[in-house]
């Protein structure tokens, strides 16, 4: 038990959210409790990971939740180990919650992404269909995050560009996905800034310079694509040449890289496969094994696409994220710490109390 790596969970503590600075130390070490010497809350190691409140050792836990993140069957599971399908089930559930937190946490920190390529899969559910829009980096291969929705409308492809944005720097970007124009107004609306003038009132907002958008349109009869073609809605041809040969892409404009991450996540989650009986019920199910697969293989996988960096590269070796390659139980172990607060608006001037609230 490292008490250097657990923050304290106390919302009102003056310390809440700090690691490494002295403020917690251990309480219990045979019950792994540690106790913040600020406001002396007691909390234990694994709150706020995925072993919080499981009773199975750490080991069969990760065992269990790595074969699950590589796609084995969930009846396998259950009677190699002798524990209930619904534990079983509960278990991958909550690796998908702490996978989106690292996520959100480590990844989506502005880097220079070079060229992203976005695609949305269809998905068959109990009772309808759902649609899940993913968003890569094609120089190192980590996923930039993914969005569910039962329609393929602008609001999906808006809070997946959204996501992309959150890791973009400001940096020539070339952006390619297939022919759904709600990509070029998501893009356009979403990568701007706004412009100060000094003036009162809401400044104007400004567009990303360099960011290029190619559209690859596929055409296909009785499931065999028969021509393809390239778009380049904004932006020089020129220009997206360099980015394409400056992100390590080969041959032309396409999104075969998106492509090659669809088809992981059909290997290794049940309810994506096609023609297939363990359709998901609920789209929670689905977001919740979206990143509980997506950060095994972007932490914990290394990929031979990425041997031209090094010999056992993870994407988020490649990217600059981590220096090693994470172990599952590493990244379910993984402290993400909260978010800054941030005070409620109000209309008219703060009092004294609100102000050492806010400077506290």
């Amino acid at each position: 038990m490292n008490p250097t790596t657990i923050f304290c969970p106390n919302v009102a503590c003056p310390a809440r959210g700090h690691m490494g600075q002295g403020n917690m130390g251990v309480h219990a070490r045979k019950d792994q409790r540690c106790m913040c010497t600020q406001c002396r809350t007691t909390c234990t190691a694994t709150k706020g990971t995925a072993f919080s409140r499981v009773r199975t050792s750490a080991e069969t836990v990760t065992l269990v939740r790595t074969l699950l993140a590589h796609g084995c069957p969930l009846q396998a599971i259950v009677i190699a180990f002798g524990v209930d399908e619904r534990t079983v089930a509960d278990w991958g559930a909550r690796a998908g919650s702490p996978g989106q937190a690292v996520q959100e946490h480590r990844v989506e920190q502005p880097r220079d992404l070079g060229q992203v390529q976005a695609d949305a899969m269809r998905v068959k559910k109990q009772g309808g269909i759902v649609w899940m829009a993913l968003a890569m980096m094609v120089t190192t291969r980590v996923g930039l995050g993914g969005e569910v929705s039962a329609q393929r409308d602008m609001p999906l492809i808006r809070r997946l560009i959204e996501r992309a944005r959150r890791c973009a720097a400001h940096h020539p970007l070339l952006v390619c996905t297939d022919g759904v124009v709600s990509y070029i107004r998501a893009m356009r609306d979403t990568c701007r800034d706004p412009m100060p003038t000094g003036k009162s009132g809401r400044p104007r907002l400004r567009r990303w310079r360099h960011v290029v958008i190619a559209h690859v349109v596929k055409r296909d009869e009785r499931r065999r694509v028969i021509e393809t073609e390239r778009r380049i809605i904004d932006g020089t041809p020129a220009r997206v040449e360099t980015l394409r040969r400056r992100s390590h892409g080969e041959g032309v404009i396409n999104t075969a890289s998106i492509a090659r991450l669809h088809a992981t996540f059909r290997e290794r989650l049940a309810s994506l496969t096609r023609r297939g009986r363990a359709l998901a019920r609920r789209t929670l199910t689905l977001q919740q094994g979206m990143y509980r697969i997506g950060t095994v293989d972007h932490f914990c996988t290394p990929h031979a696409s990425l041997a031209h960096v090094g010999r056992g590269t993870t994407p988020a070796m490649a990217a600059g994220i981590t220096n090693h390659c994470w172990s599952v139980q590493e990244l379910l172990s993984f402290h993400v710490p909260p978010p800054r607060w941030t005070p409620p608006k109000q209309r008219g001037r703060p009092s004294q109390a609100f102000k050492r609230l806010i400077e506290r």
